[in-house]
């Protein structure tokens, strides 16, 4: 199982905001049932598969192009821990336990 940090966002749009885009790169995600995700201000969180992942995040990228983009900038962040299944809310769970006892 993999974690990927994806920001999908057109540009020159001629629009200071990249809301509506990023609204419909979303839905696509609605697409892959066997993928978890979490919608942040800066990056959506995937966790699934590998190359199911990769399928999504191209699918993503496709949907900002059709709604008229002529230019995305798509970044991808992934970690693939293959050693252990560690699913992206354990992750947080393990650095607020670490706070709350350093607090």
């Amino acid at each position: 199982m993999a974690i990927a940090a994806v920001s999908v966002a057109p540009l020159g749009t001629g629009e200071p905001g990249v809301s509506r885009f990023v609204a419909e790169a979303i839905k696509v995600l609605d697409k892959y049932p066997d993928l978890e995700y979490r919608i942040e201000p800066m990056f959506t969180t995937i966790q699934g598969d590998l190359r199911r992942i990769f399928e999504a995040v191209a699918a993503m990228h496709e949907a900002v192009a059709t709604m008229g983009a002529v230019r995305i900038s798509t970044v991808i962040k992934i970690d693939d821990r293959r050693d252990e299944n560690v699913p992206m809310a354990e992750k947080v769970r393990a650095v607020e336990r670490l706070l709350e006892a350093n607090a």
